[in-house]
C-alpha cells in the first residue's frame, strides 16, 4: 500500500504521510510508550457517503489511554472528531477506511520513563477492508501466551508496547496453521483474541469475559452486547469463562471495529456447534452490518457522516 499522498495530521497540522518523519530513538517506538485508537469507516455509494462509526467512543477511550500513560491530547473529543472529518474531506475517501490516532512520547534520548517526556499526536486514515476474512469460520487455538495482567500494565487501556503480547500469540497460532488464537488469563480464564473481544453461546444466553479477565473493554464488544439485549433479547453474562467452556459452546465469535463480528468455526481442532455460523451471531452481524453502512435509522447516534457537511440543500 503506498501511503506516501495520504493526508494525515501530524505534528499540529495537515501533511503528507511521506512528509512526516519520526526519529530513530522517538521514545514511543524504542519503549512502546504511546496508545491508539483504531476507528473503521464504512462507504455507501447508495448514499454516497462515508460512515465512521462509534466516533466518540473511540476518543473518549483514547483519552483514558492517554491518561493512564500521562500523555497530554492537543485537543478534546469534540476537536478530535472535527479533525478526524476534515481529515476524510481532504483525501476524499470513496472506499472503506480505517482511521488510526495515536499518542506517543516523543523524546529522543536513552531512558525509560513516563516523566519529563515530551507529546506528539497523530491521526492516519487508510482505505482497508477487512482485517480477518469473515466469510468462512475462523479455526483458532488457545495460545500458550497468557493476557497481559493488570499488575504488570493496564490491558484496559490501548497502549502500544502491550501488543508484543498480541504479535506472540497471532503468529504462534497463523505459524501452527490457525487463523487467530485466543489468549487465557494469568489463572487460566478466557481473555480475549490478539486483537478481539470473544464471546460464546451456551443454552441461549451470550456470555463474554468479564473486566477483570483484562480484556480490552472494547467498543465493539459493548455495541455487540448492547445489540443482543435490545434488539434480540437475548440475555447478556460477563463473567469468568473456563477454557473447557469454549469446546461445549453452540456458538463462539469474535468482534472487533477491524475484525466486524467473525464467526469461529473449531477451537483447538475441536469444532464449534455444526462449525457453520450459527443463528445468534449470524443475526448479530446481520444487524451490525446494517447499522455501520447507514441502513438502520434507529442507530443513527452511532455514525458521523463524513460528507453530510459538504452538501447544500437547494
Amino acid at each position: 500500500m503506498d501511503l506516501s499522498s495520504v493526508t494525515v495530521y501530524a505534528g499540529g497540522g495537515f501533511a503528507r504521510y511521506a512528509d512526516v518523519t519520526v526519529g530513530l530513538l522517538t521514545h514511543g517506538l524504542q519503549y512502546g510508550t504511546g496508545c491508539f485508537e483504531g476507528i473503521r469507516g464504512y462507504w455507501s455509494a447508495d448514499d454516497r457517503e462515508l460512515f465512521l462509526v462509534l466516533l466518540r467512543d473511540h476518543y473518549e477511550r483514547l483519552t483514558q489511554s492517554a491518561k493512564i500513560l500521562t500523555i497530554g491530547l492537543p485537543m478534546g473529543v469534540d476537536e478530535l472528531i472535527e479533525t478526524t472529518v476534515e481529515l476524510c474531506l481532504r483525501n476524499d475517501y470513496r472506499t472503506d477506511i480505517y482511521i488510526r490516532p495515536f499518542a506517543y512520547k516523543a523524546a529522543e534520548d536513552i531512558g525509560v520513563r513516563l516523566h519529563n517526556v515530551p507529546d506528539a499526536f497523530a491521526i492516519v486514515p487508510v482505505p482497508f477492508t477487512a482485517y480477518l476474512d469473515t466469510s468462512k469460520g475462523l479455526h483458532v487455538c488457545v495460545s500458550s501466551w497468557r493476557r497481559t495482567d493488570d499488575t504488570m500494565a493496564p490491558p484496559r487501556a490501548k497502549i502500544t508496547g502491550l501488543y508484543v503480547n498480541s504479535a506472540l500469540a497471532k503468529s504462534e497460532a497463523i505459524l501452527n496453521g490457525y487463523d487467530e488464537a485466543i489468549l487465557l488469563s494469568h489463572d487460566g480464564h478466557v481473555s480475549e483474541g490478539s486483537a478481539e473481544n470473544i464471546f460464546l453461546v451456551r443454552r441461549g444466553v451470550l456470555y463474554t469475559p468479564d473486566p477483570s479477565q483484562n480484556v480490552l473493554e472494547g467498543v465493539t464488544r459493548k455495541a455487540i452486547m448492547d445489540l443482543a439485549r435490545d434488539e434480540l433479547g437475548i440475555e447478556v453474562v460477563e463473567r469468568a469463562i473456563d477454557r473447557g467452556e469454549l469446546y461445549c459452546a453452540q456458538e463462539v465469535f469474535f468482534t472487533g471495529t477491524a475484525a466486524g463480528i467473525g464467526h469461529v468455526a473449531s477451537v483447538d481442532r475441536r469444532t464449534v456447534g455444526d462449525g457453520k455460523i450459527g443463528p445468534v451471531t449470524r443475526r448479530l452481524n446481520e444487524l451490525y452490518n446494517r447499522i455501520v453502512t447507514g441502513r438502520e435509522p434507529r442507530y443513527e447516534s452511532w455514525l458521523t457522516r463524513a460528507y453530510a457537511s459538504t452538501r447544500v440543500s437547494v
